[in-house]
């Protein structure tokens, strides 16, 4: 049933059967559509290349070119219509030709009010058809839409978030450089490191494709790096080694990782070794399942006796928090000589 409020579909019927062609008219028309003819193939495609029709009705048997070709034609056309193909009731083959070759639907011909009836059926439900299936379209170019400015806004947030801790950065670095006493600067060196850990996951989620994950071999091997040109020193070199597989972690996952990775190695870097000792730190990253394995190891003096942290114990509470986040714990690996700390958690 088409709606009366609504303009007519304009359907075009192509069949070279003057008589049938003038009974489809008028039946159509009887239906509630606003029907054309042609009386071949090549008539029919001058017409639907005008446009404005909403579906096309082509017979097979036609001089010229038969159905098959014309349809091959209109579905050439820049915006092809859909199209009804009419066969005769031994030719299912035909039909299915038809059906491979782009046509929405077919009706069998035959003789009376039947085939009127069938021919109207299928135009209504083919129009149906159509229209769902550009309201689905219509939609999910709409979600498509909506997600690219989700995500340029998203990397917007983020460039200004990396930016924002980045200016508090170099604040705390600004005011290093004036603290007279050298715990003071100390402490606010290491504040520096930990806003830089963290600002390096806002960075690679502004600088990537994602939005919402970090590729942890990359921002860790960044992390990695800037620790080891902060730790190692001519006078206490201090060699960082990083082997990661290609986990991905959402936001606050990386952010948990990359300050446990920045406390471990820091503290490792300042007691595993003698101040004038070379010295290595190792760091892993591994999928396991469906978790992902994280390590940090040294060949230092290892841990003291009474477990008692050196320092301030701020760099393990702090590892205590991010590995609550991650819902993990971290645990302590015997090792001779050295320490290798682990937290598996997951992704």
């Amino acid at each position: 049933m088409t709606d009366p409020a609504a303009p007519a579909p304009r359907i075009l019927y192509i069949d070279d059967d003057d008589g049938l062609r003038r009974l489809v008219k008028r039946a159509l028309e009887r239906r509630g559509f606003a029907v054309e003819t042609a009386p071949d193939g090549a008539a029919g495609l001058a017409l639907a290349e005008r446009g404005g029709f909403d579906l096309v009705a082509v017979d097979h048997y036609m001089p010229g070119l038969d159905g098959l070709q014309t349809l091959e034609r209109l579905r050439a056309l820049p915006c092809p219509p859909p199209v009804i193909y009419v066969t005769g009731s031994e030719e299912s083959r035909v039909a299915v030709a038809a059906l491979k070759a782009g046509a929405i639907d077919y009706v069998v011909k035959a003789i009376g009010e039947d085939f009127f009836d069938l021919l109207s059926s299928a135009i209504g439900q083919s129009l149906a058809q159509v229209s769902l299936l550009r309201e689905k379209e219509a939609a999910e170019a709409q979600l498509r839409e909506s997600n690219a400015r989700l995500q340029a806004m998203l990397h917007e947030v983020n460039h200004r978030v990396a930016n924002s801790l980045q200016l508090v950065s170099a604040f705390v670095h600004m005011q290093a450089r004036e603290a007279a006493d050298t715990e003071a600067k100390a402490a606010l060196a290491d504040t520096q490191r930990r806003i830089a850990a963290i600002a390096q996951v806002h960075r690679r989620l502004y600088t990537s494709d994602s939005v919402t994950s970090v590729d942890m071999a990359e921002y860790l091997g960044a992390l990695v790096e800037e620790l080891e040109e902060t730790w190692s020193t001519p006078d206490s070199p201090r060699a960082l080694s990083l082997v990661a597989e290609p986990v991905r972690l959402g936001t606050d996952k990386a952010v948990a990782v990359g300050v446990i990775v920045n406390e471990l190695v820091s503290n490792a870097c300042k007691y595993a070794y003698p101040a004038a000792q070379a010295g290595e730190v190792r760091v892993r990253l591994v999928q396991a399942g469906g978790d992902f394995l994280l390590r940090v190891e040294d060949d230092g003096c290892g841990m003291p006796a009474d477990g008692t942290p050196k320092g301030t114990g701020l760099g393990s509470r702090l590892i205590d928090a991010m590995a609550k986040t991650l819902r993990a714990a971290l645990a302590y690996e015997d090792g001779s000589p050295g320490v290798c700390a682990t937290i598996r958690a997951a992704c």
